[in-house]
């Protein structure tokens, strides 16, 4: 595999250069570089450097984090401190915030947290780290990386996701799926979620997450959730089993796109895979060479899990028997996205979709334009842009 520096990497290391010195955390899935881009760095660092990880130490607590913290201070002034998996140790925002304000003045250190769970950082810097921070997401693989580092194109992407580390397993698709399984799926959901958050019921949780893989970018009522589910629940504990998923960078979960606040809310949620290696480590991959409907489900999940890297609002819309696959409120405009994977390229639902709301730019993304915008980092208007209007 080829060695690929990744765009977080770069923008992490240009802030570390800079005179500033605001505490840099790196959020992003497990397994897709936040450590290798970290060791690019202190290899480039050129001063004194320490990068210790959480998630090695079985109760990491205030006093081993304290501890490292004035391991880097006796290093020399300018030393960079990595902490990874920082969502692991216990009241970690008091401590981090009283260390750094007791160094702030000195510029002692140049500090880097790195985690996986989205939710508890998040959290954790709401409550005691505001003003000290810079958050740089770390996403998943592109299709420009998997192509530099593996050689694929859209299908290889499309089937295998971008996770670098089970890329080479590919020529055994049970072992890759096994390696998916144990070495990436497993460690989210016993790690991130169930070692971070009470779950009342980690069975109904596990059959939560097994659903949404079933049924990619598929609109689902959760009352039906409860319908197919094994154990007994409710609506409320399934909306949390999902806003964990989504804070453990697995899913992301769309509302309906109607203006109305209250309706968004209300609306049964489109599930968007952010990985279609997630996906297929529960289903063969190679289907999608020969059943045309999963091709395209792959493809609409693809291309959400893209246009979840912009910083604008993602949505998907339906009224009756027209829908729009996604909508995006960004920097001020709104774009109509329709994901067209066959040769009959009809829009009836952008027609329907545009009367409703003529302000809209059409968009029809199909896999003879979609490369720029699955190769993007960050979705802009510009990336929009060049799909060119419906």
């Amino acid at each position: 595999m080829k060695m690929i520096n990744r765009f977080f990497t770069r923008t992490l290391e240009a802030r570390l250069r800079e005179e500033l010195n605001f505490i840099q955390v790196v959020l992003g899935p497990r397994q897709i570089g936040k450590t290798t881009g970290l060791e690019q760095i202190i290899r480039r660092w050129g001063g004194a450097s320490l990068m210790v990880t959480a998630d090695e130490v079985g109760t990491p607590n205030v006093e081993w984090l304290t501890l490292h913290w004035e391991r880097a201070r006796h290093m020399g002034k300018g030393t960079l401190l990595v902490v990874d998996e920082v969502q692991k140790i216990d009241q970690w925002q008091s401590a981090i915030k009283y260390l750094y304000d007791r160094d702030r003045s000195e510029r002692s250190l140049k500090v880097v947290l790195l985690g996986s769970a989205s939710l508890s950082i998040q959290r954790g810097l709401a409550e005691s780290l505001a003003g000290r921070f810079e958050v740089i997401p770390a996403h998943h693989w592109n299709l420009a990386e998997c192509r530099q580092a593996f050689g694929w194109g859209l299908i290889e992407y499309l089937m295998y996701g971008g996770y670098p580390a089970p890329a080479e397993l590919i020529d055994d698709i049970a072992r890759w799926q096994d390696f998916m399984r144990e070495a990436i799926i497993e460690p989210v959901l016993i790690k991130d979620i169930l070692g971070l958050t009470p779950v009342a019921k980690p069975a109904l949780f596990r059959q939560t997450f097994a659903l949404t893989m079933a049924h990619p970018s598929h609109e689902i009522s959760l009352q039906k959730i409860l319908g197919q589910l094994q154990e007994s629940g409710n609506v409320t504990t399934i909306k949390h089993y999902l806003n964990l998923l989504e804070g453990a960078f697995l899913i992301r979960t769309l509302q309906k796109y109607s203006g109305s606040e209250v309706r968004k809310r209300g609306s049964s949620p489109k599930i968007v895979p952010l990985n279609t290696a997630l996906v297929h480590a529960f289903r063969d991959p190679i289907s999608l060479e020969t059943d045309t409907e999963w091709f395209g489900r792959i493809f609409e999940s693809a291309v959400g899990a893209a246009l979840s890297k912009s910083k604008g609002n993602l949505y998907y819309w339906r009224q009756g028997k027209f829908e729009v696959d996604y909508v995006l409120d960004l920097e001020g405009k709104i774009y109509a996205i329709e994901v067209k994977s066959g040769r009959r390229h009809q829009a009836k639902g952008l027609t329907k979709f545009m009367g409703n709301y003529p302000n809209s730019i059409p968009l029809i993304i199909t896999p003879e334009n979609c490369t720029h915008l699955l190769e993007a980092e960050t979705v802009t208007r510009d990336v929009l842009a060049d799909l060119g209007v419906a």
